[in-house]
């Protein structure tokens, strides 16, 4: 019998489902995809431009492990927004629909991108190119904020409950798409001479994110509403149910599973940003790797973590996804030290091995049950605002903190990764723990 939560948690069966054609499930594809792939790009690039750019052109009077952490504190700062933003833009989504909520997102974060490669920087204007990077990264965390939580929503409200897994770890496989642009992007740029990188080739990436914006704004605005959620509103209009605030709801009817949710994505997150964000700083400034070699080992990385993603996926649709998000987790603790020592090694090409098995397998498992995973946990009256708090808080906690803590931790240590290796162990217990409370969860009444 299968494991999966959707038996013991969702509120809507497959048989309740409203069917969609394999065309419009592919337009849906496309539009909650585009979406994801500007926020992750967005955002990896600027995890890679924090340890390598901005710390020296916006701290350039702070000592260079100093700057180093400033700008990933500054990495930080896009992630504290993020559960307003997800709180403020789910409501629109779970009380005036889908499909407003993910435009909305979707224009913040591409006028934040813009800003950001054209921000002057502190040999230009100062103390002011500071504040303007913090403003920045605010609005561009706001608007991620409900950004992949309304991508899963989206996707997960159309298709059939049965493939739920598949479609919605491609959402999350689409994270490693844009994670493998920036990269390309960041790496091609990082070719050029070390004045011209460091004056302009830098703001290349960011201001090409503008083409990928147009594209994602002209195919949401082609899309209708999803039937599920359609038919939630019909069906309290005809009950003639009061319209009810979706965040109290949550609060009231599924803490637990808003704590599942929670700490579910503990060891996720934590693992996933210390491979796509920490591992180049970490390379370059404290093993003296070539900048180019570990962004290219970072690509590769991405590449495979992209490819298992939806193949884990697939496997929650016939396994369940407790059982291939707890999987994930057990590998990624258990390989967090041989990691590091790949890391260490001072070989490209086993550096470049030891981020792909945690990427592909460890990563890729936790990515490709998530999806469904989270959906499962709330019904489709609050389904985004659970989806974006479970994801948001956590974000902030143990996604947007982990680069930081992981240099700070690596400082303490004397230059040794032992005290981040316990870190993510600790976040990974902390998944596997609520993954399987999720399990025992009783369906809603």
């Amino acid at each position: 019998m299968s494991d999966t939560i959707s038996e013991q948690l969702a509120t809507d069966t497959a048989a309740d489902k409203p069917a969609a054609d394999k065309k419009t499930i592919r337009k849906v594809m496309m539009a909650s995809v585009s979406g994801t792939v500007i926020e992750w790009y967005d955002y990896s690039l600027y995890g890679a431009a924090a340890g390598l750019v901005i710390n020296k052109l916006y701290f350039p009077n702070l000592s260079p492990t100093i700057a180093t952490l400033a700008a990933f504190l500054t990495f930080a700062v896009g992630f504290i927004s993020r559960p307003l933003g997800g709180v403020i833009i789910a409501h629109i989504g779970d009380r005036y629909g889908r499909k407003p909520a993910l435009i909305f997102a979707i224009v913040l974060m591409g006028i934040a991108t813009l800003a950001l490669g054209l921000l002057p920087t502190y040999y230009h204007i100062g103390i002011w190119a500071t504040i303007a990077l913090v403003v920045i990264r605010l609005m561009q965390g706001f608007g991620s904020g409900a950004e992949l939580a309304g991508a899963q929503t989206f996707v997960a409200e159309y298709v059939p409950m049965k493939q739920r897994g598949f479609y919605t770890s491609l959402i999350n496989a689409s994270t490693g798409i844009a994670i493998l642009l920036s990269t390309a992007a960041f790496f091609a740029v990082s070719q050029l001479p070390d004045d011209a990188f460091m004056s302009w080739g830098w703001r290349v990436p960011f201001l090409l994110s503008i083409v990928l914006f147009i594209v994602a704004i002209y195919i949401r605005k082609q899309l209708d509403e999803t039937p599920e959620y359609v038919k939630s509103v019909e069906k309290a209009e005809k009950d003639k149910k009061e319209q009810k605030i979706p965040i109290k709801e949550l609060f009231i009817h599924s803490r637990k599973n808003l704590l599942c949710g929670f700490f579910s994505l503990a060891g996720h997150q934590a693992n996933g940003y210390v491979l796509s964000v920490f591992s180049i700083s970490y390379l370059t400034n404290t093993l003296g790797m070539e900048k180019s070699d570990g962004l290219m080992a970072l690509m590769v990385a991405v590449l495979v973590n992209t490819v298992m993603t939806p193949v884990m996926g697939k496997l929650t649709d016939k396994y369940g996804t407790t059982t291939i998000f707890s999987f994930g987790a057990i590998f990624l603790g258990a390989f967090a030290f041989p990691l590091f020592w790949f890391l260490g090694s001072g070989s490209l090409v086993l550096a470049t091995l030891g981020m792909c098995i945690a990427y592909g397998i460890g990563h890729g498992a936790t990515s490709g049950a998530q999806g469904a995973f989270l959906a499962n946990l709330f019904p489709t009256q609050y389904r985004y605002s659970g989806i974006a708090l479970s994801r948001e808080l956590n974000s902030v906690i143990f996604a947007g903190s982990t680069p930081v803590i992981a240099a700070a931790l690596v400082s303490v240590g004397d230059g040794k990764p032992t005290y981040v290796v316990y870190y993510l162990i600790f976040c990974c217990v902390l998944t596997l723990i609520a993954v399987q409370m999720a399990r025992k969860l009783k369906q809603h009444q």
